[in-house]
């Protein structure tokens, strides 16, 4: 693996060409002014204290596994399932469990994901946040002891900080899609596929491929105050180090939000292309190329403006049309 790409950053700014950039860059010392980080570079029962007045009472979902996961929260052995277990509870309570099993050696694994910070920690980013550039931005919390995520992506741009504990981040560009080894794309362990490949421990036998992939892999370990930008698709592994850990994420898109999800198309056509004989899905690959991949302002050029239809640029209402014209014909 080589290093991710590092910046010393000016406290609680961004670079002006950050949020376009294709490349992941790590943000030294970013939101090291927010009073949160100031908190737990004291203490993690600083951190807890000023976590706790920020919660507001709203419980939040928990993923729990037994030590023999070893914080790998993950499928089962036949794959049937997961090794991990769900439920829900009260903040305070989790962040408490946390403390007292920090000195355990081998402790049961509590992983918070996912959770947005304005429902479950509201009032906490009126001292502590970061301006993105996209006001509606959404914000999670991530919370655990030590805990490892496999490689996955995401659809939208992200900017993960770093409040407490430390974490290690392994990305790989999304052209190394075919050397992760990526399980099911619809039974996915919190939504998104993941690489099979145990980072920590590669099987190199099993998964020859990865060998490729890790060549191009980035790394890179954060503390408190640090943040990390990973670019739209990039997979990306993150693994918790300490007893706890504390992440506040931002999440957006750059495009219109009438836009659908792409992974949508992707599950139509594995749904209407993918079994068609050789020739067919070489004949649609040039209809995909045409009409998505190489579109330019010729692509529709000879038809009249107004006749134009799901060919012209997409607009909040071309997009409800054609949403509604998908949905008549998936009903059928």
């Amino acid at each position: 693996m080589k290093p991710i790409r590092e910046i010393a950053a000016t406290p609680g700014r961004l670079p002006d060409d950050l949020l376009s950039a294709a490349e992941p860059v790590v943000l030294r010392g970013v939101v090291s002014h927010w009073p949160a980080v100031q908190a737990s570079r004291r203490s993690d029962r600083a951190a807890v204290d000023y976590l706790r007045q920020c919660w507001r009472g709203e419980p939040v979902a928990i993923m729990t596994g037994a030590p023999e996961i070893d914080g790998r929260f993950f499928y089962n052995d036949d794959f049937s399932g997961f090794n991990f277990g769900r439920e829900d509870a009260p903040l305070p309570a989790v962040m408490e469990a946390l403390l007292e099993l920090r000195a355990e050696p081998r402790p049961p694994c509590f992983y918070v994901g996912s959770t947005t910070v304005d429902t479950c920690l509201p009032g906490f980013r009126a001292h502590n946040d970061l301006d993105v550039g996209d006001p509606d931005a959404l914000v999670s919390v991530w919370l655990g002891n030590r805990s490892r995520i496999a490689a996955h992506y995401d659809l939208p741009d992200n900017v993960a900080c770093v409040m407490a504990g430390h974490r290690r981040f392994t990305l790989f560009p999304p052209e190394q899609l075919p050397n992760l080894y990526v399980g099911p794309l619809d039974f996915t362990p919190a939504g998104q596929p993941v690489s099979l490949v145990d980072l920590r421990a590669p099987d190199l036998a099993r998964f020859p491929r990865f060998e490729q992939a890790a060549a191009h892999g980035l790394e890179a370990v954060l503390g408190p105050g640090d943040a990390v930008y990973i670019p739209s698709m990039w997979w990306h592994s993150v693994e918790a180090l300490d007893g706890f850990n504390v992440l506040i994420n931002y999440w957006w898109r750059q495009s219109p939000a009438h836009m659908d999800s792409p992974v949508l198309a992707l599950m139509l056509a594995l749904l209407t292309m993918r079994d068609l004989p050789p020739a067919q899905r070489r004949a649609w690959q040039g209809a995909f190329d045409h009409y998505v991949f190489a579109a330019d302002a010729d692509t529709a050029a000879h038809i009249p403006e107004h006749a134009r239809h799901a060919l012209a640029p997409l607009s909040a209402e071309g997009a409800g049309h054609l949403r509604a014209h998908l949905i008549q014909r998936l009903r059928r």
